[in-house]
Order: structure tokens, then C-alpha cells, then sequence
């Protein structure tokens, strides 16, 4: 092979350009949007269905407007519905309901504040004014909690519960809502989130809500939400019905209730478990993890990256060491497994790794080291097909190149043309010669040999010493195989020439070329030991053109008649006679090739296999 860069260094560079490309992919998240869509789909597979029973929505839907009245509705509605809900024995009542402007009836407005400020287990929210509140780059400090500018409360007359909650929804770079902020820091404190309020009115022990740890790049209190059902799966009371007093007083005793629009197009968002989800649903979601005591924990980056390295190694390994078929087969099952794992941690204990990145990592590992295999292989199978083409037929290494089962043994029933060719006086010349010089004459010799040969399409069977047997029509078909074997013959003797001039002048030996050619057919094929396989003919008519050879003039091509028949109009032929070979009962007709007078037209008809 050339001399450049090794193969080591080449593998060594290419890794080194796949580590970097995959560094590039981890550092600037450019995989995350894969990284969510598996996020999502581990959440939708793994929530119950089932949320806190303690948990009830009443929900603002379509046929409560119809009952009730045109919406907005008048602000005395609500103050009724509390007064109900007190009455019942409700632990506590959380509106999702944004009242920052002051109604048309300013009465209605004050009779809603007085009835609020009887009780202490009411939470109307307000909205943190943030700097962009619907991405989640927000600027924030790590470790801090996010800051907001200010805060927009419900008007005065309103706004006397003491429980302060915010609403704000946090949605992800791609609009979906897989977060919340627990707490948000304002001018005027700090605001928890709606679910976080209400579970810490109920009781509930928030403490390791309020003491999270902080997630990497993230502001302080910033949560995964544990979807734990989608609209459906919570009870929900529409609005109406409880209004007008047609649900009994039990149904809401100690019930964590939540009040919020569900009428179609009112107040929805994009979540992992459903596309189009009333946001009353998702905070009963975020209170149903608090009440649950669930919390999302991702795995650090650095283990991410870990994992990561280590696919790239694996896969890299693998691709080297096991078969095209085989490597596949091991990278997809090891890619599907960890998949798996991913989901069966997240799914029983809520340990979310983010195994995409190391997935693809792997595979960008694999395609990159199969892409240089590849390249490797094939300038391997060039380079062996080059050098062994010097032995024997390029098209039958190409042939040998290209398959991927074992050479089998046997053969196949062919109509052929061989020629064999023998040099007379090389003997003599060699005593004459150094060794070197002997090997450099006989190299000319059978270059000049096996340039014609294969310019003809013809398979050089073998050289024996100073003789040679070259096949026509095998292995792969040769149209009008009988003419190119004889051009050749015809050819070899011309180019002979001047090499006999030049031996005789300077050696005084008198070198000579016999050809023999016949066209029969013959048994073509891998002929041997499974040790030891040689591409060969064998046959009658192979005898027959090696004894033609023997019998031929120095310096004369000789045919026998089956070849004269398929040439005779492209080629000169005077006849030689009729001569007995060895093992045949009858002489046979032999004819010499004088001149190439034509060419057949390409795309005759070649010889049948059988």
C-alpha cells in the first residue's frame, strides 16, 4: 500500500473528530428536542391514571355558561360558590381564576372580598411579571430563585386572602410545559406556585419543596412536573352543578378543590400527556405530586456525558471487531437496552436519565468508525485485487472480491478456448544468464504476455516455467472468445519479434514461441483441497490444445478446427496439415494463423454454461 498517514493514526484522527462533533452536540443541547420527545413519552407511559382521591376539580365548562349566565360572570357567583364549599367542610379552595380587573359591579366585587377574608384556606393567585415567562432560559443565577419585576395582584376589594400563589405556567423551548416554578422571588416576597400553596394549607409537608435540589443551569425551586393523569383522570364537578346545589355537601368535605375554566379553548397549554390540557388540570397535577411526595431527579450531567463517552467507546470497539451484520444487530440491542433502562428508572423511581445523548453519540461513533472501515476495506480489497490480478485473471479476483460466501469446489460444463504457449531455447539463455537476469528476462517476457492476454479478456490459468495456459470465456463470459484467443496467439508472436532479434544478435541462441489453440468444451472451475483451491479447466479438449502447442512451429500460432470454424472469417489461416495426437483414435486438422483480416461485431454469442 502507498506510504501516508497509517491506518492507527487515520482511526485515531476520525475518533477524535467523533468525540468533538458529539462534545459540540452534548454542550449546546442540540439533541434536546430528541431528548424531550422520550421525556414525554416515559411520562405518558409511566403515570397511574389514578391522582390523589383528595383532589376535586369544579370545573368553568360550557354548559356551566349556559346555566349560570354569559361570562364573565357576576363576582356574587363566586362569593356563593366559597360560602357553599365553607359549608361543606372543604379543606381548601384555590382559584385559577385571574381577577385583576375591577367588574361592573363594584358591589358584587366587595361581597367576594368579604366573603375571602372569612376563612383562611382560600388562595386567589396573582401573576409574577417575569422577563420572559415563556421560555426557559429566563436569565437567572444557578442555585437562585427566579426573580421577577413585579407582581399583579386581583384588584383590592378582592385581595384580601393572606395565602398568596402564583399562576405563571413555564413552558419549554418548544412550547410544552414539562416545569414549574415552585417559588417565585418579587419586590414583595416570595410567591409559591398554586399546587405548593394549596398543599401546604392542607397540611401537607412541603419542606423538601421549599429545599430542592438545584438542577444544573436552572434557577432554585424549579420542578419537573410528575404528570400523573390527564383531564379525565381527575373528578371533576362542573361549576353549574355544585352552584346550584345539586351535588350533596358530602362530596367536597375535606377535598383539596380546585376552580377553573374547562370550556373548550379557555385557558389550555401543551403538555407531555395531552395536547391540549385545561392549565386548572395542570396544577392539579403539580399538587398531586406534592400531596404524593414525588420529585423528578435528573441525572447530572456529568454522568450523562459519562455515559456518553462510554458508547462512543463501545460502539467504536464494537464496529471493529464484529461483522456489518452482527455490529448492527449488537449496536440496536444495546441502544433499545438502554432506552429500557432509562424508562424502567424513571418509571419506578422517578431517577430521569437522559440517555439520548448517549445513544446517539454511540451511533454518530458507529457510522463514523464504519465509515472508516469501510474506506479501509476497500482500499485493502483494491490492493489485493491489484496484486493478485498479476496471478491470476483480474475479473476472477474481482469476482472472488465481491462474494461473501467461501470459494466451493466444483465446476461447471463450459464451451472454452484455450492456449498454451511454451518457449524453446530459454534453456540454453538461462545458462548464459545471472539469475537476476534470468528472472528480469522471463518478467518481460510474460508482461508482454499477460498485457495481450488481458487486453483480450483472457484469464491467465498459469505459467509453468517458461510456459503458460490462458483460459477464454471464464469465468465470465467472453463473446467471440475464439477470435480474442487467437489474437492474442497472432499478437504475441508480433510483439516476440524483436525480443528473438535481440537474444540472437547478443547471445547467439535462437529463442522461439510455440501457441496452440482449441475451442471445446471443458470443466471450468475451483478445483482442489478446501486448503488448497486452483481456477482451472480440465478436459479432453484442454489436452488437445496443449498437444497442438507441442506439435506447432516455432514462432507459429496453430489451431484446431473447431477454432478455425469460429474464426475463419476474421483470420488468415493456411492449412498445417493433419497430425495424430496422442490419445485420439483419429488425426486432426490443424490450421496457422497467417494474418487478423477482421473483427466480429461485439455482443456476439458466447459460449452456454451447462
Amino acid at each position: 500500500m502507498r506510504k501516508g498517514i497509517s491506518k492507527t493514526a487515520m482511526i485515531v484522527i476520525g475518533n477524535t473528530v467523533v468525540v468533538l462533533i458529539c462534545l459540540i452536540f452534548l454542550t449546546f443541547g442540540l439533541w434536546k428536542v430528541l431528548s424531550d420527545q422520550v421525556f414525554d413519552i416515559n411520562m405518558k407511559q409511566s403515570m397511574t391514571g389514578a391522582p390523589h382521591g383528595d383532589i376535586l376539580v369544579i370545573g368553568i365548562d360550557a354548559e356551566s355558561i349556559k346555566a349560570v349566565g354569559p361570562y364573565p360572570w357576576d363576582r356574587k357567583v363566586y362569593a356563593q360558590l366559597i360560602n357553599q364549599l365553607e359549608k361543606a367542610g372543604a379543606k381548601v379552595i384555590g382559584f385559577d381564576i385571574e381577577l385583576y380587573s375591577q367588574s361592573n359591579n363594584p358591589e358584587s366585587d366587595k361581597l367576594l372580598g368579604e366573603e375571602i377574608a372569612k376563612y383562611k384556606n382560600i388562595v386567589f393567585p396573582s401573576h409574577a411579571e417575569l422577563e420572559n415567562e415563556f421560555a426557559r432560559s429566563t436569565k437567572v443565577k444557578e442555585g437562585e430563585l427566579l426573580m421577577a419585576s413585579g407582581v399583579q395582584h386581583p384588584i383590592p376589594a378582592i385581595n384580601k386572602s393572606p395565602n398568596k400563589a402564583h399562576i405563571n405556567a413555564a413552558f419549554d423551548t418548544d412550547g410544552i410545559i414539562r416545569f414549574n416554578w415552585l417559588q417565585i422571588n418579587t419586590p414583595e416576597g416570595i410567591l409559591p406556585t398554586m399546587g405548593l400553596a394549596m398543599a401546604q394549607l392542607a397540611g401537607e409537608d412541603v419542606i423538601k419543596y421549599l429545599n430542592m435540589p438545584v438542577q444544573q443551569n436552572s434557577p432554585k425551586s424549579q420542578m419537573l412536573i410528575k404528570w400523573d393523569g390527564v383531564e379525565k383522570d381527575f373528578e371533576t364537578i362542573p361549576f353549574s352543578e355544585v352552584y346550584n346545589g345539586k351535588i350533596p355537601a358530602s362530596t367536597f368535605k375535606d377535598r383539596i378543590i380546585l376552580v377553573g375554566y374547562t370550556a373548550p379553548g379557555s385557558d389550555e397549554g401543551i403538555t407531555p400527556v395531552e395536547r391540549h390540557m385545561h392549565l386548572v388540570y395542570a396544577h392539579a397535577n403539580i399538587l398531586n405530586q406534592i400531596l404524593n411526595q414525588k420529585t423528578i431527579t435528573p441525572v447530572s450531567g456529568s454522568v450523562t456525558v459519562a455515559l456518553a463517552a462510554l458508547m462512543i467507546l463501545l460502539f467504536g470497539f464494537l464496529t471493529w471487531k464484529l461483522k456489518a451484520i452482527s455490529g448492527i444487530i449488537l449496536v440496536f440491542s444495546v441502544s433499545v437496552g438502554l432506552m429500557i433502562a432509562q424508562y424502567i428508572t424513571f418509571a419506578y423511581s422517578n431517577l430521569y436519565l437522559d440517555s439520548i445523548g448517549a445513544v446517539l453519540s454511540g451511533l454518530v461513533s458507529y457510522l463514523g468508525n464504519i465509515a472508516m472501515k469501510t474506506y479501509f476495506e476497500t482500499k485493502q480489497k483494491n490492493y489485493i485485487t491489484k496484486q493478485f490480478g498479476r496471478y491470476i485473471s483480474p475479473d476472477l479476483v474481482k469476482e472472488i472480491a465481491s462474494s461473501d460466501s467461501e470459494i466451493q469446489l466444483g465446476g461447471i460444463k463450459r464451451e472454452l478456448t484455450l492456449l498454451f504457449l511454451d518457449v524453446s531455447g530459454f534453456t540454453p539463455l538461462s545458462e548464459k544468464l545471472k539469475p537476476e537476469e534470468v528472472v528480469d528476462f522471463l518478467n518481460m517476457m510474460f508482461n508482454l504476455i499477460t498485457e495481450r492476454a488481458l487486453e483480450n479478456h483472457g484469464t491467465i490459468d498459469k505459467f509453468i516455467g517458461d510456459a503458460a495456459m490462458i483460459l477464454y470465456n471464464a469465468p465470465l463470459d467472453v463473446p467471440n472468445h475464439a477470435y480474442y484467443a487467437v489474437k492474442t496467439g497472432y499478437e504475441i508472436q508480433k510483439g516476440m519479434e524483436q525480443v528473438r532479434a535481440d537474444v540472437e544478435a547478443k547471445y547467439g541462441i535462437n529463442l522461439s514461441i510455440r501457441i496452440g489453440i482449441n475451442t471445446g468444451d471443458v470443466v471450468v472451475g475451483n478445483i482442489g483441497s478446501y486448503l488448497r483451491v486452483d481456477y482451472t479447466a480440465i478436459g479432453d479438449n484442454v489436452n488437445t490444445a496443449a498437444r497442438i502447442e507441442s506439435t506447432a512451429s516455432p514462432n507459429q500460432v496453430w489451431v484446431s478446427e473447431s477454432t478455425y470454424e469460429q474464426t475463419k472469417d476474421y483470420i488468415e489461416y493456411n492449412f498445417a496439415g493433419e497430425k495424430l495426437m496422442k490419445g485420439k483414435s483419429s488425426a486432426l486438422k490443424l490450421f496457422e494463423v497467417v494474418n487478423i483480416t477482421g473483427a466480429p461485431k461485439e455482443g456476439g454469442k458466447a459460449g452456454k454454461a451447462s
